[in-house]
């Protein structure tokens, strides 16, 4: 990691995605290289080349150079534009690989932005389709992201073969509100989507009976829905999948899921499922694992005050995130044990001092 000016520098393949976004927000320019230098097949992937062209679609002046063996970039960002903006996704990750960076720029692009992304939709690798749907977006509301906000599934798309499409629309603000979001409250209800696609519509019922089997046992408040998809909609391969949330009495999420493999039989991809979401529950916080990142960049662009929230312990991606953070805007956090009496409580505290970010690129109505 090395600092020239405005030019942040980094070496390998891994966090790519953050390390643009920070890019593209900070309008520093960044630097990647020796990206898989020492491996069998150097260089970027074709799914790492497809973002870097998402990219360069929703921006505007955007300069990305990468070296000929591909084992380096330099990207200077442009403006995020925004507008109508289609995008095939290759099959080898899912769609939100390309959708979780993108939903932490379109707040900021010059016009509402109205992404169509085709591809698979749910694979064990990338968070789903339905979670970013259920979970992602509305952990944004308490930034003030919240009016005509929202992710349709036009068709579903199962790995290999993919055939999924999405359309993604999100508004334009000005700024960021400040988040203080201490208390992780009680768990009041459950929800879930169990899908299956060309396979038998009986597979989503079997998983939610084998899902509600456990978590009857914890509260009555449970809704897991299942949703078939026939014909055109349902992709080019089969596959089913059980996406479950948990939501606190003070809006606090966690989420987990589990997809189907070969051999495994639906109730124990339910009961996967479940038991993932049990875990992520018990490590508590107001944030779960899979967005601490989100949260936490949210937090750095907010209004020039105090942010506050409670979350888990971190995990090492969140770890780095916090340190490029630094990079680029400069922002420390401060963490602290969020209940210092309690031993058994693994929660930390963080809190950092809001950047003021204002969203120079949009159109002033």
């Amino acid at each position: 990691m090395v600092h020239v000016g405005s030019l942040v520098q980094f070496s390998g393949h891994q966090h790519l995605r953050q390390r643009l976004v920070l890019s593209i927000l900070s309008g520093k320019h960044v630097r990647i290289d020796k990206i898989r230098s020492e491996d069998k097949n150097p260089g970027l992937r074709d799914f790492e080349i497809s973002l870097l062209r998402l990219l360069e679609k929703v921006t505007n002046g955007t300069i990305i150079e990468i070296s000929v063996t591909g084992t380096a970039i330099l990207l200077k960002p442009g403006i995020i534009s925004g507008g109508t903006v289609t995008h095939e996704c290759p099959l080898s990750r899912a769609i939100g690989y390309y959708l979780e960076p993108i939903i932490m720029l379109a707040p900021f692009s010059k016009r509402p932005l109205q992404l169509t992304l085709k591809g698979i939709t749910t694979d064990e690798n990338d968070l789903s389709v339905d979670l970013l749907r259920t979970v992602t977006l509305p952990y944004l509301q308490p930034f003030g992201i919240s009016d005509g906000l929202e992710l349709r599934i036009k068709k579903r798309g199962a790995p290999p073969a993919g055939g999924g499409e999405v359309q993604f629309l999100c508004p334009i603000i000005k700024q960021v509100k400040t988040l203080n979001f201490v208390e992780p409250g009680k768990i009041k209800r459950i929800r879930g989507i169990a899908h299956a696609v060309r396979v038998n519509p009986q597979f989503s019922n079997r998983m939610i009976e084998a899902s509600r089997s456990v978590l009857n046992r914890y509260i009555p408040d449970i809704y897991l829905y299942s949703d078939v998809y026939k014909g055109d909609e349902s992709g080019k391969s089969p596959g089913y999948a059980l996406s479950l949330l948990a939501e606190s009495s003070t809006a606090a999420i966690h989420c987990a899921e589990a997809v189907s493999k070969a051999g495994v039989a639906p109730e124990d991809i339910g009961l996967e499922a479940t038991r993932a979401l049990i875990a992520e529950v018990n490590k508590g916080g107001c944030v779960d694992r899979k967005h601490q990142i989100l949260v936490l960049l949210m937090m750095v662009l907010g209004s020039e005050d105090v942010g506050r929230c409670r979350m888990g312990e971190p995990t090492p991606r969140t770890i780095q995130f916090l340190r490029d953070v630094k990079n680029f805007f400069g922002t420390s956090f401060k963490v602290v044990a969020a209940d210092p009496s309690d031993l058994e409580c693994s929660h930390l505290l963080y809190s950092c001092y809001g950047t003021g970010y204002v969203n120079a690129n949009r159109t002033l109505a």
